[in-house]
């Protein structure tokens, strides 16, 4: 198994554990039912926003961690360089990341449109932000097994 195979494979077990943990950390701190708005905002929000630090920190640690055990087991450095393959398998998974996110932000607005309870809003937000990065990391793994 070659470098980036393996980095997707962890990059991929990492976000799945980052946002469930996460999620299960905060489904506890949900407040109760027939919260004013202002609370409701300030839950999601910060929701939101914590997750985005965790999850940035978390990637860049276990990335440090990944490096280093890999160096470690196989005595190989890093790529330190990216050919022409791996520039394109990552501007597939960029693409099929962006577009599963810009069709969850639509679904967001779409149930703002149709009347659904805030929450629904976020909910849609941060699952499809999850799916996204799940979806780039599996696709530079299915590229990088099956070619372009």
């Amino acid at each position: 198994m070659t470098y980036q195979e393996k980095k997707s494979i962890t990059t991929l077990i990492s976000a799945v554990l980052i946002f469930a943990s996460y999620c299960l950390y905060m489904y506890v701190q949900y407040p109760e039912e027939g919260l004013e708005l202002e609370e409701s905002f300030r839950y999601w929000g910060s929701f939101v926003l914590v997750l985005t630090l965790v999850s940035i920190v978390a990637h860049i640690i276990i990335s440090i961690i990944f490096n280093i055990i890999f160096r470690i087991t196989t005595g190989e450095k890093e790529p330190t360089f990216a050919d022409e393959l791996d520039k394109l398998i990552e501007l597939r998974a960029h693409r099929n990341s962006f577009f599963l996110f810009i069709l969850g932000f639509l679904l967001a607005m779409g149930s703002l449109v149709t009347d659904q309870p805030l929450s629904v809003m976020f909910v849609i937000l941060i699952v499809s932000g999850f799916l996204s990065d799940v979806t780039g990391s599996i696709t530079k793994l299915y590229h990088y097994r099956r070619g372009v």
